[in-house]
């Protein structure tokens, strides 16, 4: 009987043997490649770093500049809902004006905080271990940026506000959203709302910087044009 199931074991474990030999030659043929030698571990792993450093840095710098949230209508950072009623009345009563000012410095706050995120990406990337490359490669056109959000967000979070809120300050949108309230408040029959705007704005900045990170990695993945070095080239070609 134990001599039955060693035999059992061999087999079992030389089908295995040749079933991953198997799909590593599938894998490899799928990125260009013919055989094992010419594509080592390290090296998807080194292309996989190469390309998120190259993508988030992308998406980082698309960001971080005048307009690089409010000419996005993708992640500009619009009106809170909890106070989207102020702004429709004070629009309709003339006051149109500190409405649009009051947008303007909320996406400018989120502009300046936006660089911050590198250090942290890029500590992540040089964390991953070659088990965080494999399910990434192996995941969806956005697996790297939902690690990165696993890794990075109560960081970035954390680091992000303060910015925020002394750039709401710098930026005038702390002083704007105050006066666009207190106009909101002398008119009659009208409910005073409350709001964490340092909150709101950090967490809009944080999601239309995974937005952006994301469309980053969909094009490495997808387009061959954006593979900008011989690496990303190497592991990424078909």
């Amino acid at each position: 009987m134990k001599r039955e199931i060693i035999i059992a074991g061999i087999i079992s474990m030389t089908a295995f043997s040749t079933v991953s030999a198997g799909f590593l030659d599938n894998f490899l043929k799928d990125i260009g490649l013919s055989s094992p030698q010419e594509l080592d571990s390290s090296t998807i792993v080194a292309g996989l770093k190469e390309a998120l450093s190259v993508g988030t840095g992308k998406a980082v710098q698309a960001v971080a500049k005048d307009d690089g949230y409010l000419a996005n209508e993708a992640i500009v950072i619009l009106m809170p809902d909890k106070i989207q009623k102020v702004a429709d009345v004070l629009k309709k009563v003339g006051y149109g004006r500190p409405v649009d000012e009051f947008i303007t410095s909320m996406n400018r706050a989120a502009e300046k905080a936006a660089p911050k995120a590198t250090a942290h990406i890029l500590n992540a990337i040089k964390e991953m271990t070659i088990e965080d490359a494999k399910q990434i490669l192996e995941g969806s056109n956005t697996s790297a940026t939902d690690f990165f959000k696993l890794k990075t967000s109560e960081k970035l979070y954390n680091d992000f506000k303060p910015i925020i809120s002394s750039s709401m300050n710098e930026v005038g949108a702390t002083s704007k959203y105050k006066d666009m309230m207190n106009k909101y408040l002398t008119l009659p029959f009208v409910k005073k709302e409350s709001l964490d705007l340092d909150h709101y704005v950090t967490n809009k900045s944080l999601e239309g910087l995974f937005y952006m990170i994301a469309e980053e990695e969909k094009k490495i993945r997808t387009d061959p044009a954006a593979r900008v070095t011989d690496l990303l080239k190497k592991v990424f070609s078909k």
